[in-house]
């Protein structure tokens, strides 16, 4: 397999603190990965190793078949988690000067920024200063300045954070435009669904250490919890007789039906054919597992109380900051 990245056996420490703990990773060219976990759980500090900002303690990197991402800068496209731009320069000038440091050069350079810009629906604001900008606009505009050389490995750290629907499907749209372009995708999020939409693969960080490196096909069909999501067709309907169906362990009410915990080897298609021809069901479907919940799963043993569940869990569901990550 032709790797973009790889870290072998990689640990990095901040003092008393294994932020990464020997982490293997492989991401294929061409792939789409997911690097996800709660804040804190490793994913920055992962990021910056692998583009040399930090160097580990112990362990190799190779980034596009070189041993450190400074040799193959210009081939790299990097938004961090910490934003930054030129805040005095306008907006068509910083996305020119980003551009001819990473090696793009001629006369059109100008014209592809404006066709840029108005791609993400920015038309217009090239002869505006970046400190005029909202938070959003400056997001979109980093991101441009991210792909502005067609960079065979894009790096996002937190991409989406703080942006509002509209700007976040947008640069989703855009993530998967430079992915079937060709580009080597990793972005890390904190937002599980974030990832369940978008990648391919996901990579789940806990304590520093991998927990989960999977296709997200594969999680589904090993995780898959069993459960039928059902609605009735006649809401007053007496559900007893499907509670006491062969295979069927549970049933709870929810907001919007029944969720109907089979029992483990239980076929789904035989246990959803003999619901249905016991009662009406105006939505009848297998719930797929989420992420997050397998996520949970996966670290409830190293996880020793109640409380310290729920607050990892808080740290899954906050889709609107929070904490930076180590």
């Amino acid at each position: 397999m032709d790797a973009a990245v790889e870290l072998r056996n990689v640990t990095k420490t901040f003092g008393r603190v294994r932020a990464v703990e020997e982490l293997d990773l492989v991401i294929p060219r061409g792939a789409l990965y997911g690097f996800i976990g709660p804040n804190g759980a490793g994913k920055t500090t992962a990021i910056r190793l692998i583009m040399s900002i930090l160097f580990p303690d112990s362990g190799e990197i190779s980034v596009l078949d070189f041993s450190s991402a400074l040799k193959a800068k210009n081939r790299i496209g990097y938004l961090p988690e910490e934003r930054g731009v030129y805040r005095k320069m306008r907006v068509g000038a910083f996305l020119h000067y980003i551009g001819s440091i990473k090696g793009v050069q001629g006369s059109d350079l100008n014209r592809k920024i404006r066709a840029s810009l108005e791609n993400i629906g920015l038309g217009g604001i090239e002869r505006k200063r970046c400190e005029e900008l909202s938070k959003g606009m400056l997001q979109k505009i980093q991101f441009l300045a991210a792909i502005i050389h067609k960079p065979d490995l894009l790096i996002l750290d937190e991409p989406f954070s703080g942006l509002d629907p509209v700007s976040l499907r947008l640069l989703r749209d855009l993530v998967l435009e430079e992915h079937r372009r060709g580009a080597t995708i990793l972005f890390s999020t904190h937002v599980m669904p974030q990832a369940e939409e978008i990648c391919q693969h996901v990579v789940m960080i806990h304590q520093g250490r991998k927990v989960l490196d999977q296709s997200l096909a594969d999680i589904r069909s090993q995780y898959d919890p069993r459960t039928i999501e059902y609605e009735p067709l006649d809401t007053n309907a007496d559900m007893s007789a499907i509670s006491n169906l062969p295979g069927v362990e549970r049933m709870d009410r929810n907001d919007s039906g029944y969720k109907i915990q089979l029992v483990e080897g239980t076929d789904p298609a035989e246990a959803m054919h003999r619901i249905i021809n016991t009662e009406a069901a105006a939505r009848l479907e297998l719930s797929r597992p989420r992420l997050e919940d397998i996520f949970i799963q996966l670290v409830a043993s190293s996880t020793d109380t109640a409380e310290d569940q729920q607050k990892l869990k808080a740290g899954l569901v906050n889709a609107n900051g929070g904490d930076s990550d180590v």
